[in-house]
């Protein structure tokens, strides 16, 4: 069932304000205990190894559970899975905070990536929902996307000034007012988009007892258990493969072993989509091109650019010795720039220009801030001449890049898939993620250790891995505009050279806007504003269907093809 464009007494301003700040919260924590780690270590008896499953333990949940909350929303509700996302990871910071070992505080960690996943997974869709027209959506992709990145780089800040002001407890009571305040917003801001099948009429209640008529399609949408238990476990064990390598490798004999009962049981969760009556995720949803050619080029954007706030700040406290107030306040120009350019110049550049050719030059510019980087010098380095201007490049290419991508992936959403579309789109991202940090760190501690054992200094042999690093992170982006260029195409069906499927031009409205108007069920993927499907349905309004010689709609439970 679809969001209605306006909440009751509210705007959708206000209603994409709530979402971002529960948006904003989950990334805050993801990046905000980077920095207390030392002081946790210290507080709890954690070892160097164990230390890292405060980390992990919230990745791995929050990555394995993304597709079934997302789901789950479509199913139940994306206001309710969003509220008990948030009132958990609530009561989990709670725990966390006030956690007096480590096993309490990496199960509450648990906990707080479950949590985050429920809010994650949902609230894209929700963005989405809010905003059908083409326009209005770009602008909400910049404020979303302004949001994630901003608060990955706020969290360093914020982080390092509550463990150096207070103590590392802090970073989790932070969360404290924001959760409680974006639950309670939520209910009031946000409407209540139960499908009617799971949501009893307020006349029904205030008639109990008295005879009903009974509503055709009311019959209470089922999950897939076996589809639900295999995914998650495919990917929590598959993440965990992933963070794992940092202390087993990639070759060893338990990292292939994981690797493929990861494998396998993510081939049965395939195998039991095919057969399932209501599968978990319906496989017509990636027969659309842009739809799985978005998530590939977002798990490379994000592959190659988690090096950025991670190795940056390696490079800047190891080899440069700043410390973390200094490290967040380095890097918060990114923010800036990031600022600017999704929400001020992005939405207006997709609209003009289509959202791909936004996208190209976007992650180009991300991959020119990292060759910028692989040229820093590893003594005396000049952070106004060898690290802001990297700084400045990555701001612009990524609030470039990120808001278009995202309303690339989220195009083809309809009320009846949007969470699941959205569970998909964060999976991707949290998968490529981890991947690609392992990767990375992987290359840059071997070729640090090799330059050390060449007999180079401390700083050189670091700073020559960090490069390797960028180099590869570089490639990474590039290989990224490379399967946009190719993937991203927009569609030309009827032959006219300026129809995009990626957003608005010329002042002409996306196709987007044909989601709202698609009735609950009607399960199958918006078809783009150029593409045959849509092209009926204005024929069919103008009286011309017959002449087209098919069908005005496609059959239900079929994606269009683009």
């Amino acid at each position: 069932m679809p969001l209605r464009p306006h909440a009751a007494g509210s705007s959708r301003g206000a209603a994409l304000a709530v979402l971002s700040a529960g948006t904003l919260m989950i990334i805050l924590d993801g990046t905000i205990v980077n920095v207390a780690l030392p002081s946790i270590r210290r507080d709890l008896g954690f070892s160097q190894s164990s230390l890292a499953w405060v980390v992990n333990a919230y990745l791995i949940a929050f990555a394995g559970l993304l597709l079934l909350a997302g789901r789950l929303g479509d199913l139940f509700g994306r206001r309710r899975i969003l509220v008990t996302g948030l009132a958990a990871f609530t009561v989990a910071s709670l725990l966390c905070g006030f956690a007096d070992s480590a096993g309490l505080l990496i199960a509450a960690r648990f906990v707080q990536g479950a949590a985050g996943a429920m809010v994650s997974a949902v609230s894209l869709g929700m963005v989405i929902a809010l905003y059908p027209d083409a326009r209005g959506r770009a602008r909400a992709m910049g404020v979303y996307s302004f949001v994630q990145s901003a608060g990955g780089v706020l969290g360093l800040l914020v982080g390092g000034v509550l463990t150096q002001a207070i103590n590392w407890h802090w970073i989790f009571f932070v969360n404290l007012p924001m959760g409680s305040a974006a639950a309670l917003l939520s209910l009031r801001l946000l409407p209540d988009d139960r499908p009617a099948a799971v949501r009893e009429p307020r006349e029904s209640r205030e008639s109990r007892g008295a005879p009903r008529e009974p509503r055709v399609g009311s019959a209470r949408p089922g999950v897939d258990a076996p589809g639900a238990v295999l995914v998650t476990a495919a990917l929590m064990l598959g993440v965990y493969t992933i963070v794992g390598t940092t202390d087993r490798g990639w070759t060893s004999p338990a990292t292939a072993g994981l690797a493929a009962l990861s494998a396998l049981l993510l081939a049965g969760f395939l195998i039991r989509q095919t057969k399932a009556a209501e599968p978990l995720m319906p496989l017509r949803i990636f027969r659309s091109r842009i739809v799985s050619g978005a998530n590939v080029v977002l798990a490379l954007m994000v592959a190659g650019g988690f090096g950025f706030q991670f190795m940056t700040s390696l490079y800047l406290q190891q080899v440069l010795g700043y410390g973390p107030v200094r490290i967040g306040l380095a890097l918060a120009p990114t923010g800036a720039m990031i600022g600017v350019m999704s929400l001020l110049l992005s939405a207006r550049l997709g609209a003009r220009f289509g959202q791909r050719a936004v996208l190209l030059p976007g992650l180009l510019l991300f991959a020119g801030g990292f060759l910028i980087l692989a040229r820093a010098p590893s003594a005396h380095a000049s952070y106004p001449a060898d690290i802001l201007p990297a700084i400045l490049v990555f701001g612009v290419g990524f609030g470039l890049a990120m808001p278009s991508l995202m309303t690339l992936g989220m195009s083809e959403a309809t009320p009846a898939d949007s969470g699941l579309l959205s569970g998909v789109f964060n999976t991707a991202q949290q998968i490529g993620g981890a991947l690609g940090l392992s990767v990375l760190a992987a290359l840059a501690a071997a070729r640090t250790d090799r330059r050390l054992a060449a007999g180079h200094s401390v700083p050189a042999a670091l700073t020559s891995g960090y490069h390797l690093a960028f180099v590869v992170a570089a490639g990474l982006l590039v290989l990224g505009a490379a399967v946009a260029a190719v993937l991203l195409r927009p569609p030309s069906s009827d032959g006219s050279k300026d129809s995009t499927q990626d957003g608005t031009r010329n002042g002409t409205q996306d196709s987007t806007q044909d989601g709202a108007d698609r009735t609950p069920e009607d399960d199958g993927l918006s078809a783009p504003a150029s593409s045959p499907a849509r092209n009926r349905s204005q024929g069919r309004d103008q009286g011309r269907d017959q002449g087209q010689g098919r069908p005005a709609a496609a059959p239900k439970g079929r994606t269009a093809r683009v």
